[in-house]
């Protein structure tokens, strides 16, 4: 399984979108400061996920989520789910 997380650092109001296979791993990566692009901003929350059964939907679908370029369409997926019927709550 794979997934498609969002992360949020709180002291910086910034949101990081990603995809992993294993979302735990990745999350104390980001927060153990071995992400050069997510360093600066620790400490980083788990927010938000999406499950996928192959790598190359929850890369498209970072890569769909990326391409909105809208903190508000982040927001709306945290709060309602995205009504794409695969978020894992958290």
């Amino acid at each position: 399984m794979y997934f498609v997380y969002i992360l949020y650092a709180e002291s910086f109001d910034r949101y990081y979108v990603g995809h992993c296979e294993d979302v735990e791993i990745r999350l104390a990566r980001h927060n153990n400061k071995a992400v050069p692009s997510t360093k600066p901003y620790v400490p980083w929350k788990l927010v938000y996920t999406e499950i996928f059964a192959e790598r190359n939907l929850a890369s498209n679908r970072e890569k769909e989520i990326k391409k909105k370029k809208s903190r508000h369409y982040i927001e709306y997926l945290i709060k309602e789910g995205g009504g794409t019927g695969r978020h894992v709550p958290i």
